[in-house]
């Protein structure tokens, strides 16, 4: 007798057990679904936060750049760059004179970099170089060794090499071109790490994460995720921006793998509603927690437009009296916008609403960013105003 199954040839389930094994088996992909819709909408703890202690430093210097075409300092009397050039020339055991000091190769920079965590004394990082006087372009030069201090004074790295230009300039007697920013260059890998930066994880005791966002409901959900994972009570929030996390036992000496395992984890940061504006280029940006209560905005301008024409009045033909002469003709138009009518936004409704109910009315960016300013003072916007 043949059998029928799920499985041919390999009956596992008769046709009794069919239906309740196909049942669970699609709840199981159902919530499959779900949780995988959960986590994609979550954000990894790693882009929320940022572990204290693991930070750049930045570094600078001031240098002198060699071999440019033509395109270096003015180096007249008390000129910074001619006084840095003969200071080194003297340290290389050169005494020029000031009248043998006039070559338009050279020019004064300033060198910054950042030093990143746990850079290692003969590491290499990436340097930037910014013109400090009147130099035309970089490109072509080369930097000279350039010590690059950090906020203590110390010196920590020391940079050196050919710059890369991602400009130039040309100019003739009429004409000037100018693409990019000529007097910006950048060197990769272009300093060595010369002092490193004390800081062990391995004997930590306590980490503390800081929200990049700072919220109290962000950071008391990363504190719970942290505890549902480690099966214990170890992370706490201190306040609405640091999160305090206890080593576990079983993570002693090894916190580096405590923080791998803490920002993979996922959470659903809360997002705080805000109106941001700026002024200046006219640009609105609303969060989507944001809420209007029940108003009412209308939105209109008087003009009053006056034009000024001259009209030629001259006499009748075959006339003997009148002289020809110009007579000013004076035009006004009042314009109420009448057409603008009074707009009812009801109470709780979306940002989405809010923006298409102003845009019915014909408001553009910066009538819209005094409409939302006067909303805020009545009371009706749920909603901060930060203005840049």
């Amino acid at each position: 007798m043949k059998t029928t199954g799920i499985f041919e040839g390999n009956a596992l389930f008769g046709p009794s057990l069919a239906r309740p094994f196909l049942k669970a088996f699609a709840v199981s992909l159902l919530l499959l679904a779900m949780t995988a819709g959960i986590a994609g909408a979550a954000s990894r703890i790693k882009d929320l936060v940022e572990f204290q202690g693991v930070r750049d430093n930045m570094l600078v210097g001031y240098g002198l750049v060699i071999g440019l075409n033509g395109t270096g300092d003015t180096l007249k009397d008390g000129h910074f760059t001619k006084q840095s050039l003969q200071a080194m020339l003297n340290r290389m055991g050169v005494k020029p004179t000031d009248a043998g000091l006039d070559s338009k190769n050279v020019a004064a920079v300033m060198v910054t970099a950042s030093l990143p965590p746990f850079a290692r004394q003969g590491s290499r990082i990436d340097i930037s170089v910014g013109a400090l006087g009147d130099s035309k372009s970089l490109l072509g030069g080369t930097l000279l060794v350039t010590p690059l201090l950090g906020a203590d004074g110390e010196v920590y790295a020391v940079g050196q090499g050919q710059l890369a230009v991602g400009g130039f300039a040309a100019s003739g007697s009429a004409e000037t071109v100018t693409k990019g920013v000529p007097t910006s260059a950048r060197i990769a890998s272009g300093a060595i790490v010369e002092r490193e930066v004390g800081f062990e994880l391995k004997n930590m005791k306590v980490v503390k994460l800081s929200l990049r966002n700072p919220d109290f409901t962000t950071a008391r959900r990363v504190a719970t995720a942290i505890n549902a994972f480690l099966g214990t009570s170890a992370a706490y929030a201190m306040d609405l921006t640091t999160i305090s996390l206890k080593v576990p036992q079983n993570y002693r000496d090894n916190v580096v793998d405590l923080l791998t395992d803490v920002e993979q984890l996922r959470v659903q940061p809360d997002q705080l509603a805000r109106v941001i504006i700026d002024e200046q280029s006219g640009i609105i940006v609303m969060g989507e927690n944001v809420r209007i209560s029940t108003v009412a905005i209308a939105q209109g301008n008087l003009t009053i437009r006056i034009t000024e024409t001259e009209q030629v009045s001259q006499p009748g033909p075959f006339s003997n009296v009148g002289t020809t002469t110009t007579v000013d003709r004076t035009g006004i138009e009042v314009d109420e916008s009448s057409g603008n009518q009074l707009a009812l936004l009801n109470g709780g409704v979306s940002i989405q609403e809010l923006v298409d109910g102003l845009n019915a009315l014909g408001i553009g960016p910066r009538d819209m960013i005094t409409i939302l300013q006067a909303v805020k003072t009545a009371g009706a916007l749920q909603a901060e105003i930060k203005v840049m």
